[in-house]
């Protein structure tokens, strides 16, 4: 009703209260709120604060003081604890917080959200490039017509772009950097040019896979393409609010990943300039770790908790209404001032010493001692056994009699609200565990047990509502989560005979990257503190420590798996699988196919492993046949597995073997007709196999699920290219251009059309523009090269391909352009040298053969140009230009019969080839009278000769 009061919700009701019992740290407090009121400018405002201490001195409560404090400063604020386990989880915290605050960063949930897919693809399986294919434009990009020799056929985009000075890259160490993921321990013994060719090949399979550059680099280094939206954002953000405050509190266990991020944020403008206005707090349980943080002492303030002094206990005490000075006494002796000791010995509100209870007792008895309810009593320590405990877990593990009290529990001092549940705070929660496990081993046993067949369950009942296959269970967040819990209950109920599983976990959920294999090896090292077992705590400390390393942790965990005895017979198939993943997405192919090998040699059945090491063998380069069975058998272990096929229809595809990829890929859209990616694969193999009509209904349907899909955009204005539908062939480059303005590989496509409608200027700026977003781009250069050479711009052209060719020299569309440019400037040898090693990677290639042809007939090397020309046409007998050419060497050489043999039967192909009219007339002149004549048309055409096209005959 309008001009109602809004009355407040029970949680603000409550939030005051607590707030208004809030004792203690006042001299932190006030330093903080002190804060605001300097100028970012000021020497004395500080950008840092510090909070840290040991568990239980209440670092949490007062980190949310602060917060409320900077609120109340009209500051934006978001608070970011242990849930999450990376930058681009915590990225997307910070973003929810600020969204429900009434300031989205809408720039910054799009790219989440993209990133979050694009990490799903690239994990699913890496699109396989054959390295070779990195030196030229794509064979049947051109399409069906053949277009003219000068006017070029190859594509700027059909090159990846390259990683110009990959080797020095490598050297330089920016593996430590995070621009190559290769692990750390090993980087030192890897070769530099190796490394260098393993880091082009692995951008080179994601460049496959996406075709946008900022999704590559999205996959490879998440926070470098994160960080710089959320600086832009937090920066408009600024022109509307006075300040922005972020709290990362239990920053022991983020520190890992946000440490360094946090002093690149904060020190560096590596992501843009940071406001001034920013108010950073971190809390944790060490002290601050300065190393990376020059000159910390300027902008820091260090805040270290220790126990309540007797004067903050005594207030906390007197604030809960217990004054009796010897009840008072022994709640300071028995807490030792630890606050949240000092808190939960008070919430009753003993009225005597005796009430506080005898000194030997356990802790767990002092923090129970006032609650006379037995059920309560046995309801609290029944749901210290979850490490998190919502509504649903509280009815699984409370006994009977205790319905109704989830919310009494809540309320409890020690429960910590986490999410929409509660955990005990650690203090509390050990000692617990502790009397539960001494006190009766064979029921803590059966309650945990128990407890592990609850979460199976629950997980089972997921796995059935989402609908999910064996390949997708590991990466439904959801999923994980129960499957973890489940984990955790079944160690704690029985060590040894779980440990195989939990550590299986850690391999499974390695494949989801170090985030989720943290939390896995997290599972084993907590279940072996809250059993006291040395194996199960040493596995989870080694394990956890060496997976903080976002870069190369995964393969070193795995590797640490395998070297100690812990898995069983299929876990090690799977450990060896997962880390063939990981080496072949660091560009380690040789070492991923031993990884592979050996997964197989203990579980032939593991599809993974067959598909994994058909992917690495097509990124080498080898064995296409050897790869493909392992593709075709990945396809009958798992055969309706949508990602698999795709795959193995690609490499069908990628094989030539048309028809059989459009079988697959028709198999994989049957089993997801609304995946996009599944339907312009088929598209593109439709196109390949002249079934156009079909190709456009798949790229259209594609579009309508993927509107920005910039692949299927740029693929199909090729075929409208093909087609001469120039005017939607551009409409499609405009869109992607709209979707990705400032996209090197778009800009490169555009360009590419502009060179081929003639439209050189154009095609020169564009091109020129593509280079600009990714220096280097080989192909890109030799596109303006060839478009530079049709300008009369010869030594300016001559440059562009000289550098393409120097990072590709196999490459052999550049080579032959570069002839030209190089015959025209008058070296000849040059051109020569150029095209014999074309002819020599592509013997068989009709373009080639025809130009090194020409190129010799014009230097009056006739008798080997009829060498080349005979090749042709043993490949392409109906070849036009090439009959009027060898007419020519045999006129040239003075065989006229052969000459005129081959001119009559290019005029019977073709009888308005003006070319082949004027070659006869030549070679009727040269032989005299005694030749026969034949019917000329009646007016001379005027067409231009067709010289061979560029994609071959």
């Amino acid at each position: 009703m309008a001009g109602q009061v809004r009355r407040p919700s029970m949680a603000e009701l409550i939030g005051r209260r607590r707030r208004t019992r809030f004792v203690g740290r006042q001299d932190e407090l006030g330093s903080f709120r002190a804060n605001f009121d300097l100028a970012p400018d000021d020497e004395r405002h500080r950008f840092l604060f510090y909070v840290h201490g040991n568990a239980g001195v209440g670092k949490t409560s007062l980190v949310r003081e602060m917060r409320q404090a900077a609120g109340e400063r009209g500051a934006l604020t978001a608070y970011v604890d242990e849930t999450v386990s990376s930058v681009p989880e915590a990225l997307a915290v910070v973003a929810e917080q600020f969204g429900r605050q009434g300031r989205p960063l809408k720039q910054l949930d799009r790219l989440l959200a993209t990133y979050r897919q694009r990490r799903h693809e690239a994990e699913s399986a890496a699109v396989p490039v054959h390295p070779a294919a990195s030196a030229a434009p794509a064979e049947g990009d051109a399409g069906a017509g053949l277009p003219s020799a000068r006017s070029g056929g190859g594509s700027a985009a059909s090159l990846p772009p390259p990683s110009a000075g990959s080797t020095a890259m490598a050297t330089a160490g920016v593996i430590g950097l995070g621009m190559v993921p290769v692990v750390g321990p090993f980087a030192g013994a890897l070769d530099p040019v190796q490394l260098a060719r393993g880091t082009d090949r692995l951008r080179a399979a994601l460049s496959a896979r996406f075709r946008d550059q900022e999704d590559v680099q999205l996959v490879l280094a998440p926070d470098r393409i994160l960080t710089p939206v959320l600086v832009t954002e937090l920066a408009e953000a600024v022109r509307e609010t006075p300040w922005i405050a972020l709290f990362f509190d239990t920053y022991e266990r983020t520190a890992p990943f946000l440490h360094a991020w946090l002093s690149d944020l904060m020190t560096t403008e590596r992501y843009g300039a940071l406001p001034a206005q920013v108010v950073v707090t971190l809390s944790g349980q060490r002290p601050f770790d300065g190393e990376g943080w020059s000159g910390i002492e300027d902008f820091m303030a260090d805040m270290p908790l220790g126990p309540f002094t007797e004067r903050e206990a005594r207030q906390l005490l007197a604030a809960k209404d217990v004054t009796d000075e010897s009840v008072v006494e022994e709640v300071l002796r028995l807490s030792g001032g630890l606050p949240v000791l000092v808190s939960t010995l008070a919430e009753n509100q003993p009225v005597d010493r005796a009430d506080v209870g005898d000194p030997s007792a356990t802790a767990v008895e002092r923090f129970l001692k006032w609650e006379r309810d037995p059920v309560r009593r046995a309801t609290a320590l029944a749901c210290a056994l979850p490490r998190r405990l919502d509504e649903d877990v509280f009815r699984a593990v409370a006994p009977r009699e205790a319905a109704g009290l989830y919310d009494w529990l809540r309320a409890l001092p020690f429960a910590t609200r986490k999410d929409a549940g509660v955990r005990y705070h650690d203090v509390v929660r050990a000692p617990m565990l502790r009397l539960q496990r001494t006190r009766s081993p064979r029921g803590w046993s059966e309650r945990h047990g128990a407890l592990a067949e609850c979460f199976a369950r629950w997980r089972a009942e997921t796995e059935a509502e989402a609908g999910l296959r064996a390949d997708e269970m590991w990466e439904s967040a959801a999923w994980r989560a129960l499957r973890f819990e489940e984990t955790y209950h079944a160690l704690c109920a029985s060590p040894r005979a779980a440990l195989a599983g939990a550590l299986r976990d850690v391999v499974e959920a390695c494949g989801q990257g170090p985030a989720a294999g943290r939390r896995a090896a997290r599972v084993v090292a907590e279940a072996g503190e809250d059993t006291d077992d040395r194996l199960l705590r040493e596995w989870g400390q080694r394990l956890g420590a060496v997976l903080s390393d976002d870069e190369g942790g995964v393969v070193e965990g795995l590797g640490l798996l395998l070297d100690r005895a812990g898995l069983d017979t299929e876990g090690r198939a799977a450990a060896h699988e997962a880390r063939g993943r990981e080496l072949r997405g660091a560009g380690e192919f040789e070492r991923a196919l031993a990884e592979y090998d050996r997964s197989l040699a203990l579980a032939p059945g593991r599809y993974g492993a067959h598909l994994g090491r058909g992917i690495t063998r097509q990124m080498i380069g080898g064995d296409v046949s050897a790869a493909l069975d392992d593709l075709r058998r990945a396809d009958e272990l798992a055969p309706d597995t949508p990602w698999v096929l795709r795959e193995y229809g690609d490499a069908l595809r990628r094989a030539g073997r048309s028809e059989e990829a459009a079988a697959v890929l028709d198999r994989a859209v049957a089993l997801d007709p609304t995946e996009a990616r599944f339907l312009a694969s088929r598209a593109f193999v439709r196109q390949a196999l002249g079934r156009t009509g079909e190709a456009l209904a798949d790229f259209g349907r594609a579009l309508e699920l993927d509107g920005e899909y910039l692949w299927a955009l740029v693929r199909r204005s090729r075929l409208l290219r093909s087609l001469g539908e120039y005017e939607r062939c551009f409409a499609d480059l405009d869109r992607a251009a709209g979707v990705e303005s400032d996209n090197a590989w778009v800009a490169s496509e555009r360009g590419d059309a502009y060179r081929l409608t003639g439209r050189y200027e154009d095609a020169e700026r564009e091109l020129t523009r593509a280079l600009e977003l990714s220096p280097g781009y080989t192909s890109v250069l030799a596109s303006r090269g060839a478009v530079r050479h049709e300008l009369g711009r010869r030594e300016e052209a001559l440059a562009d391909l000289d550098e393409a060719l120097a990072d590709a020299p196999d490459y052999v569309w550049a080579l032959v352009h570069r002839a030209w440019v190089r015959e025209e400037l008058g070296d000849s040898p040059g051109a020569s040298a150029d095209l014999d090693r074309a002819v020599g990677l592509r013997p068989a290639d009709v373009w080639v053969r025809s130009e090194r042809a020409r190129h010799r007939r014009l230097a009056g090397r006739s008798e080997e140009s009829l060498e080349d020309l005979t090749a042709v046409l043993a490949e392409a007998p109906e070849h036009v230009w090439a009959l009027v050419e060898r007419a020519r060497s045999y006129r040239e050489l003075g065989r006229f019969p052969e000459a005129l043999a081959d001119v009559d039967r290019a005029l019977d192909l073709d009888p308005r080839d003006s070319e082949a009219h004027a070659v006869r007339a030549e070679t009727v002149r040269a032989m005299g009278s005694g030749a026969p004549a034949t019917t000329e048309p009646s007016e001379p055409p005027d067409l231009i000769p067709s010289p061979p096209s560029e994609a071959g005959g």
